[in-house]
């Protein structure tokens, strides 16, 4: 992973159909990401929007090797 990408940890992520998703942001705090994943709700509320770290994913990948 790159410097910058571990910068910003919290990732705002629209799921889409077939398993397919959209990296809508990428924020260095989780206050600011859960903020514009709330404005997000309130602009797009049929979307499918989630709030995802990078640290939660790299946990979990290490618990599966």
């Amino acid at each position: 992973m790159g410097y910058e990408k571990r910068l910003k940890p919290w990732i705002v992520v629209r799921l889409l159909p077939n398993l397919q998703r959209v990296v809508m942001g990428r924020f260095r705090s989780w206050s600011d990401a859960d903020g514009h994943l709330r404005v997000l709700k309130q602009l797009l509320p049929a979307a499918k929007l989630t709030l995802v770290s990078i640290r939660s994913i790299k946990f979990d990948r290490e618990l599966i090797s």
